[in-house]
């Protein structure tokens, strides 16, 4: 009995295997593994190639201070008389008057003082993950993303675009802004209180007109 079991479990078997190969490849299961796209499980899991991920940690801080100090003085003075012409006031009254020949006295001061300070310091602290969109040939990849929040009525908008050297990603698969070229970021944010902040278009408009 065990023996006849067995011989028909080989069978079916056998039959099973022989219809799959005789099945149209049309009918035949796909496979989730794909060789282009999948990666081995102990692969180098860092962007790569188009279409991966990689995350920006944004981290910009900038600072800039100018401070200058003009100072210049200027100080002239002229004092010039004719004591004696020809025959003197007694004996000629020649370009005198009242016994005195002309005489000249002028002073002159101009003094400078100028001074400027100019401090800005800026810091930009967030993440965004963005998509590998070209490897060019020397192998550094292009990257763009956007990301959009909203909360309570404010939403923000961050869009970054840049080059990034396969190097420069770390291992977690994170790069940092100042580790990228031709970057652009922008932070767009709408909202009553963005708007709040703002000029109105009238005051804009007399800033830029005004003479004073």
């Amino acid at each position: 009995m065990k023996k006849r079991c067995l011989s028909l479990y080989k069978t079916t078997l056998w039959l099973a295997a022989l219809a799959t190969l005789a099945a149209p490849s049309g009918l035949r299961a796909d496979s989730l593994w794909k060789d282009d796209a999948s990666k081995p499980m102990f692969a180098d899991k860092r962007a790569a190639s188009v279409g991966d991920l990689v995350t920006i940690i944004v981290q910009e801080n900038s600072t800039t201070a100018k401070d200058a100090n003009t100072k210049s003085s200027k100080k002239s003075g002229i004092d010039a008389n004719i004591s004696s012409f020809l025959y003197g006031p007694s004996a000629s009254g020649l370009l005198t008057k009242g016994g005195k020949y002309p005489a000249l006295k002028m002073d002159n001061s101009t003094t400078f003082d100028g001074s400027g300070s100019v401090g800005s310091s800026e810091t930009i602290a967030s993440r965004i993950t963005v998509r590998v969109v070209d490897v060019l040939p020397n192998r550094n990849l292009l990257i763009e993303g956007s990301r959009k929040t909203s909360f309570s009525g404010e939403t923000q908008d961050v869009v970054l675009r840049g080059s990034v050297r396969p190097e420069d990603i770390m291992a977690n698969n994170t790069v940092y802004s100042y580790n990228l070229a031709d970057v652009n970021i922008k932070f767009i944010a709408k909202g009553t209180v963005s708007d709040s902040q703002k000029k109105g278009w009238f005051t804009r408009t007399w800033d830029k007109v005004s003479p004073f």
